[in-house]
């Protein structure tokens, strides 16, 4: 079947179907198994009897997610409109980004059936039906998006701080029940479906994007009016392994990457190292970390708004800590923001990998 497994096609199938007739009629498939699942792709095999194994044609495939459990089946239940392939040995692969998502929940159950001389179908009772997820993208995906991110990044300009803003509450309470430490929590599901950061690495988010005329940090937020500034060598330098994570938008003109930056053998390091591109720290198209004239220099992209992953605990008394003159930008919160699917700048094709 070569690399691209079984493509199913989307068929509406002649209403000929039927389950009588003048030949011996085709067993129900069962034992279902999915296995070798990816973000685009799984393996599926099932069994029947060995008389029906010379007779079938053709396989249907009834394929819904799973939060849509009760949508359209099949307009009739004997004549399928969805995913229609020749058989084939089993078992086969089903891959296919037009129909399936990362990360995502389905259902799935299978027909077989003869095509007759004249045009129309004996087909089997329906199989029971499996449940499966999708996977996460994987380093090629990633890599890809990370290409299309750098052709955007544009220039690199220098910075010395990393800030993270939020409400005078969030400070307070790390001050006074976590020992003065900002403490890592779950990422959240913003950025790309796919993305193996959502909902597993836990980290402390920051930002290091400046003003293009000062040099400074912008005085607006959408997090808070509180901002707490730690030097930029305390987060990043040659003990810290930087990763690409994501890059997405928001149906706005404004993109964003996430990077990673986890110090070396650390837990964050570890759950990168088999799952997110590693980056150059001192020559990359995002964030770069190098030494000038025996001092380390940091410089970002200008024009993406890059979101900075910390794996570990940050002490507040490497920094400094206070409130910031302009407006709270709501619109601009990224907190679980879903990805705009049409975009072409950052979406890509999973076909292509």
């Amino acid at each position: 079947m070569g690399r691209e497994g079984l493509m199913l096609r989307l068929l509406a199938v002649p209403t000929g179907a039927k389950q009588e007739g003048s030949m011996e009629l085709l067993s129900t498939p069962h034992s279902i198994e999915v296995n070798n699942i990816t973000c685009d792709s799984f393996r599926i095999s099932w069994a029947m009897e060995n008389s029906d194994l010379e007779r079938v044609t053709h396989y249907f495939i009834d394929l819904n997610k799973k939060e849509n459990k009760n949508s359209n089946k099949f307009k009739h239940r004997d004549v399928p409109t969805k995913l229609v392939a020749k058989a084939v040995p089993l078992p086969m692969t089903v891959r296919g980004h037009w129909f399936l998502s990362p990360r995502t929940e389905y259902s799935v159950a299978v027909q077989t059936a003869v095509k007759q001389s004249d045009g129309e179908y004996l087909v089997s009772g329906w199989s029971e039906t499996v449940e499966f997820c999708t996977g996460d993208y994987a380093k090629e995906h990633l890599a890809q998006l990370q290409e299309k991110a750098e052709q955007i990044a544009g220039r690199m300009l220098r910075f010395s701080v990393f800030y993270r803003n939020h409400h005078k509450e969030y400070f307070q309470h790390a001050r006074t029940h976590c020992g003065n430490m900002l403490q890592p929590y779950l990422k959240d599901n913003s950025g790309s479906h796919g993305s193996p950061t959502s909902g597993m690495l836990h980290g402390v988010f920051f930002s290091c994007n400046t003003e293009f005329n000062t040099g400074q940090p912008p005085q607006d937020s959408p997090y808070g009016r509180w901002r707490f500034q730690i030097p930029a060598q305390r987060l990043f330098n040659p003990s810290t392994n930087l990763y690409f994570a994501d890059f997405y938008c928001m149906y706005t003109a404004y993109h964003y990457a996430i990077l990673v930056l986890a110090p070396k053998g650390s837990l964050g390091d570890r759950f990168c190292r088999d799952r997110l591109p590693l980056l150059d720290i001192a020559c990359n198209k995002f964030l770069t970390c190098s030494v000038e004239d025996g001092e380390l220099v940091f410089r970002h992209a200008q024009d993406l708004i890059l979101e900075v992953i910390y794996t570990e605990p940050v002490d507040l008394s490497l920094g400094t800590l206070g409130e910031i003159s302009g407006h709270q930008l709501m619109s601009l919160s990224t907190a679980d923001a879903k990805k705009d699917p049409s975009c072409k700048t950052c979406n890509i094709n999973l076909e292509m990998t």
